[in-house]
């Protein structure tokens, strides 16, 4: 008897499991079709604007209710938005090094839900900036800041 209610507690267990995995996936941000383009950069190798780009795509999942469509790094206008950020921004406080900055940009839909409520619903917004500092020339980039 106590095997039998301990296999059907398990497999309660694992229902439960199931669904919960799959209503919390299902309210993830998009990110599965997202076009990237990567422009030359005089500051940053190839590899570490990939980098950060995945990195804006794993933060993006927590945008619920919204597909991320676009994903670039445009250097001059990053670079805009980065003294920006060192002078007014967090960058102004939080002693991060300028080399150890990079804005990527990206456009995106919001659906009509309006994702957790902040964003319009059914609308894209476009030239949504992402802010990213690492420790070092190595070290790993995590996002900063978002938003225009």
């Amino acid at each position: 008897m106590r095997v039998i209610l301990k296999r059907q507690s398990l497999i309660v267990f694992f229902i439960a499991v199931c669904l919960a995995s799959s209503a919390c996936t299902q309210y993830r941000g998009i990110t599965d079709n997202v076009e990237m383009s990567i422009g030359a950069s005089d500051r940053f190798s190839e590899v570490e604007i990939e980098r950060a780009a995945n990195i804006v795509i794993k933060k993006f999942a927590d945008f619920v209710g919204c597909e991320l469509l676009q994903l670039w790094y445009d250097e001059t206008r990053s670079d805009v938005v980065i003294d920006e950020y060192m002078s007014f921004g967090r960058g102004s406080v939080n002693s991060v090094e300028k080399e150890n900055v990079i804005v990527l940009f990206s456009n995106f839909y919001v659906d009509s839900s309006g994702g957790d409520g902040s964003f319009n619903p059914d609308s894209t917004y476009t030239d949504w900036s992402w802010v990213l500092i690492r420790n070092s020339r190595n070290g790993i980039w995590r996002v900063d800041d978002w938003g225009y």
